[in-house]
């Protein structure tokens, strides 16, 4: 049993590590300017994130060289903090915005940033391994509708099902 297991292991975890075909993960990352809060400004909404507010994600460094992910948001009919703790690490390079992410064991999904402010790394726009997981970041609770617009655009014209997003209210947001 033990070696079935292994083996369906195997085989399934290199399909979460995929990467949508029109999306290209940002070059000339560096890890240190993207450590810290960023406020969940749009994503396509799944069951782990179902009804939740006040989303952010804080990064910081691992002694292991990964990243501690920190996610919070606030479920209002529960009137409580949800919270998953996950690791990351890169999948290629530290210079390459291609991380592999895991809140449960040993599985990993991926995690590509595929735009990125460069200047300020102000704000990220995210997939996960296939065009069901989008997420738009921000270092503020709020951005300008430009930033909104080019978000839809960019995910639209990669696969993405723009007309599906969710934007979070982040009213009262730490």
């Amino acid at each position: 049993m033990k070696k079935f297991l292994l083996l369906i292991s195997a085989l399934l975890l290199p399909g979460c590590l995929n990467i949508p075909e029109k999306v290209q993960p940002v070059t000339g990352f560096e890890l240190e300017r993207y450590l810290g809060r960023w406020y969940e400004i749009a994503r396509l909404d799944h069951p782990f994130e179902k009804g939740l507010t006040r989303v952010t994600a804080d990064y910081s460094r691992k002694k292991d060289g990964g990243v501690l992910v920190v996610n919070r948001g606030f479920s209002e009919t529960q009137n409580t903090w949800k919270e998953a703790r996950g690791r990351a690490y890169f999948v290629n390079t530290p210079a390459e915005g291609y991380l592999k992410v895991s809140f449960f064991g040993p599985f990993y999904g991926s995690y590509v940033i595929f735009e990125l402010d460069r200047d300020n790394y102000r704000y990220a726009f995210i997939s996960g391994p296939d065009t069901d997981y989008l997420w738009l970041l921000a270092r503020t609770p709020t951005v300008e509708p430009q930033l909104i617009d080019r978000f839809i655009g960019m995910a639209w014209a990669r696969g993405f099902d723009t007309d599906n997003l969710i934007f979070v209210n982040q009213n009262g947001s730490p």
